[in-house]
């Protein structure tokens, strides 16, 4: 019986490190391709997602909402995240912790080409079978303007 109780288990870390990886994708598609139903799913009602300076920390699906649709959104014309690196760390059957590096480049509202590089530190949680989001803090290492270059699709 030990035996099968291990396979399974293992076999649960296997499928819930898919699940977490899904979850880190989604945040970019849903993000950079302004899916509000994608975006938000990635979260608990209860998330908090601390972005930090110049943004701040936001609490909820109500303040998620608010600062993706209100303020990033408007601040962006474009952007693309590219995340790797995710390194998942279990800290039970049902929590676990996330560390992953994410490069973005993009367009602000006014034209400007940008670049953004951080460290995204996650805690998942897994309710009801479900792994989503539970806190996510980002570290950023540089947010700057790329002066003279214009991002645009080819001719």
């Amino acid at each position: 019986m030990k035996e099968t109780s291990d396979i399974e288990q293992r076999l649960d870390r296997v499928e819930s490190r898919f699940a977490m990886h899904d979850l880190v994708s989604d945040y970019c598609h849903g993000f950079d391709k302004r899916d509000w139903e994608r975006f938000r799913a990635i979260w608990w009602p209860d998330a908090i997602w601390d972005i930090g300076p110049p943004f701040g920390s936001f609490e909820g699906t109500d303040g998620i909402a608010h600062v993706t649709k209100d303020v990033l959104w408007g601040a962006w014309l474009a952007s693309s995240h590219f995340t790797t690196n995710l390194v998942v760390a279990f800290e039970g059957d049902d929590r676990a912790t996330g560390l992953c590096d994410v490069d973005c480049i993009g367009t602000t509202s006014d034209g400007q080409a940008q670049t953004v590089s951080a460290t995204y530190f996650d805690a998942f949680e897994r309710r009801d079978g479900v792994w989503k989001i539970a806190h996510r803090k980002v570290k950023m290492h540089h947010f700057n303007p790329l002066p003279g270059v214009t991002l645009s699709p080819p001719a």
